[in-house]
């Protein structure tokens, strides 16, 4: 057999490898059109290039692609490819420091490997597509990492946290799950010391030390949950609830989720929840949704938008 049908047979055991988590000797085989020792040489051919192809005997025994001492080159088929490029398009403007550079590199390799015809339709996405972010915080990947990794091993965490006082308070937490926004991201921890569950963003976190003590897991609320809800409620003076006659799908493609929280209703509306420190400011954003609304909480709000009616009315020129 030919170098190059040995190369292109030892790519495909590769892909096959990377598809799903094992596979039996025979299997391998069969998808192949080989014999099961050729199947063996394949195999060593690939850790010969640095590619972990763990392998266990006995009759369930098999082939598993496992995790190296360094990262070999991935074999992406079409979708893949073009589904890796615009992601790395994406996060070439994200919020995570250094990432845009290694973004853009990372995708000037795949562009110059990619075939013609795929090159082609991802630059007919990219000429159709704009991307509108608002301006975010850029985080330390280095931080990202360090939380990551305490999540994972359940090992308390210790960092200063500048509260919205303006103060820096020692924090000691277990952390459970770390949640990005369009624009933050934020922390979902118990707090050891008010032994409670809390947020932190990470924008404001000082020198965060991975401590020894490992914890146990505690029974916790949904971590995106209970990052939105104290996200668009806890910060602010007012925290408004309107019954919205609109459904729910309707209201989130103008509400994002960092902003209010919406809930389903009985009748085929919602319910919207979100905050703010003037009432004034609630009662035009609500206006904005162009929807009808019923204020149930606060009262004040009913005031607030009847204050803004009058204000429109006399901008219009009715009396």
């Amino acid at each position: 057999m030919s170098v190059e049908a040995t190369t292109e047979r030892v790519l495909r055991l590769l892909a096959l490898l990377q598809r799903r988590p094992s596979w039996t000797a025979a299997e391998l085989a069969a998808e192949l059109g080989v014999t099961d020792r050729s199947v063996r040489r394949d195999v060593e051919r690939l850790r010969a290039l640095g590619y972990p192809v763990h392998a266990t005997a006995g009759v369930g025994g098999g082939y598993q692609l496992g995790a190296g001492t360094r990262l070999p080159p991935l074999l992406l088929d079409d979708e893949e490819a073009i589904a890796t490029a615009v992601s790395l398009r994406l996060a070439a403007g994200g919020t995570v420091a250094g990432a845009g550079e290694a973004a853009l590199g990372a995708l000037a390799k795949l562009d110059q490997v990619m075939p013609p015809r795929l090159r082609a339709e991802l630059r007919a996405v990219h000429g159709a597509t704009e991307t509108l972010v608002a301006p975010g915080v850029v985080i330390d990947p280095e931080l990202l990492v360090t939380l990551a990794r305490a999540c994972r091993d359940r090992v308390r965490v210790r960092f200063g946290y500048a509260g919205r006082d303006g103060g820096e308070h020692e924090r000691t937490v277990e952390p459970v799950r770390m949640i990005a926004t369009s624009r933050r991201w934020y922390l979902m921890a118990w707090d050891v010391d008010r032994d409670d569950w809390r947020t932190f963003r990470l924008d404001r976190m000082r020198e965060v030390m991975p401590m020894t003590w490992r914890f146990r897991a505690r029974e916790h609320p949904d971590p995106v949950a209970y990052v939105q809800r104290s996200v668009t409620e806890a910060p602010y003076r007012y925290l408004a609830r309107v019954r919205v006659h609109a459904s729910s799908g309707q209201v989130r493609e103008r509400v994002p989720p960092q902003v209010g929280r919406v809930e389903d209703d009985h009748d085929g509306g919602c319910v919207l929840t979100v905050g703010g420190d003037d009432l004034d400011w609630l009662a035009a954003h609500l206006a904005r949704l162009g929807f009808a609304v019923d204020v149930l909480e606060p009262p004040e709000l009913r005031e607030a938008a009847a204050r803004l009616a009058r204000r429109l009315a006399a901008i219009a020129g009715i009396t």
